[in-house]
């Protein structure tokens, strides 16, 4: 799959990406590598950022949190998360990727080990926060990294495989770190989650990508990047926003609220719940990888990437709707084949949509890009769990909260099918040196 030299199919449209299909020579050993670390950096970051969430209740009951300050300490993590994108995706478009990335990692990494030793509420809400913060490196380095490094019919598989990562890391994190927590308690799965990550910067320092000085100077010197206001000024970014916004919608929908649906609506077991309710993420994950290696193979073919990758997405969405009729079959059975369909489907978006916006960003704007759509994307990850419990505290019912799922996968699906334009790397102008 990986290995020779990393061309586009599209012609290079500015300095930067002449620069890089010139240098891109990459054995497949070392795209392997590369893509395992962030393979493995992907599956920490979730397992770091959902570890509260098992600890919640020993946490609770030994610091005497109430379920406010609770219900803040869980959102926490998403304020610095979210606004940090920006900064981060600026940051990674300026300075080498490799050590940007580092120290964010770093960051995160001691965030999450401090927080074996907080004493209250506030401490606790505080490295939340540098979680967070030091989390919002990662996919527009990943973006960064993926443009620069590896060609289209690619960049699903890796993606994808990144994506798995993702889905692995709650599932692992929530079986291993509840027996962990119950064993030996809270603190101690913090602090050795925090320093046990740490031996994975030595390999990254090792094999990350990087250039040398020289090159690095001559690129500042005759590459011109995008900024900010120039991106948004692109109606395909703009179908990318709206796009994630949607997918993580369903997405942060089902890891808040689903496994209480199961409980509260089907009368499930914890136990029952916690068998069941684990399968739609890890199909998610399968698909993922299916979807991101047919998309590469299909392109490599000679398909449109257009046409490819913009099918993959609208039509896993569409088919995500298959959750509101899963929500109200009589049939246990019937609901949860229809739940685990509707999940198969999503695991065809998640393998294929940060492949867009690499392609059509190419190196010179993909960390900004990224950082600015994963921003907005994960503004879903306060609006859906908080609309969800508005609308099952109002109707005593989850129907609704379904429907919604529903309309905003729709209207997902419609902007990465019309909104967003013909998938090809965009010529950016001179509006902004890089070394400005």
């Amino acid at each position: 799959m990986f290995g020779g030299v990393i061309v586009s199919q599209y012609a290079p449209v500015n300095k930067l990406q002449n620069s890089v299909v010139d240098a891109a020579h990459k054995s497949s050993v070392a795209q392997w590598r590369l893509l395992a670390l962030l393979v493995a950096a992907v599956f920490i970051n979730y397992i770091d950022r959902s570890n509260l969430s098992v600890s919640a209740e020993q946490i609770t009951k030994e610091l005497s949190l109430s379920p406010s300050q609770m219900g803040m300490l869980l959102s926490g993590f998403f304020y610095t998360y979210a606004v940090c994108q920006l900064l981060s995706g600026w940051l990674i478009d300026r300075f080498e990727v490799h050590v940007v990335f580092g120290v964010g990692f770093l960051i995160w990494s001691l965030a999450t080990a401090a927080t074996g030793f907080v004493g209250g509420f506030y401490s606790l809400m505080g490295f939340r926060l540098l979680l967070g913060f030091g989390e919002s490196v990662a996919y527009p380095a990943f973006s960064k990294i993926i443009a620069s490094d590896y060609a289209e019919s690619q960049r699903g598989t890796a993606n994808s495989l990144i994506d798995a990562g993702s889905k692995l890391g709650p599932a692992l994190g929530t079986l291993v770190g509840g027996l962990v927590v119950a064993q030996y308690g809270w603190r101690f799965l913090f602090q050795v989650l925090g320093f046990g990550a740490l031996l994975w910067l030595p390999c990254w320092m090792m094999w990350a990508p990087r250039k040398h000085k020289d090159e690095v100077s001559t690129v500042k010197a005759n590459v011109y990047t995008p900024s900010m206001w120039r991106l948004l000024q692109v109606r395909s970014v703009w179908g990318t926003f709206f796009g994630l916004f949607a997918l993580n919608y369903t997405w942060y929908f089902m890891i808040t609220w689903f496994p209480s649906y199961l409980i509260k609506a089907r009368h499930f077991s914890t136990e029952r719940m916690a068998v069941l309710g684990s399968i739609p993420f890890l199909m998610i994950g399968v698909a993922a990888v299916l979807a991101g290696w047919w998309a590469d193979r299909l392109i490599s073919q000679g398909g449109s990437p257009t046409k490819v990758r913009k099918g993959f997405i609208a039509g896993g969405l569409l088919m995500n709707t298959l959750m509101l009729p899963a929500s109200m079959a009589a049939s246990d059975t019937v609901s949860l084949g229809l739940f685990f369909l509707a999940c198969f489907a999503l695991g065809f978006t998640t393998g294929n949509h940060w492949a867009i916006t690499q392609t059509m960003a190419g190196p010179a704007a993909a960390g900004k890009w990224t950082g600015m759509q994963n921003a907005f994307g994960n503004l879903a990850g306060v609006v859906a769990p908080l609309l969800t419990g508005v609308i099952v505290e109002q109707t005593g019912s989850f129907f609704y909260a379904f429907v919604t799922v529903a309309i905003v996968v729709v209207l997902g699906a419609a902007s990465y099918a019309f909104v967003i334009e013909d998938i090809k790397p965009i010529e950016w102008g001179p509006q902004e040196h890089v070394g400005s």
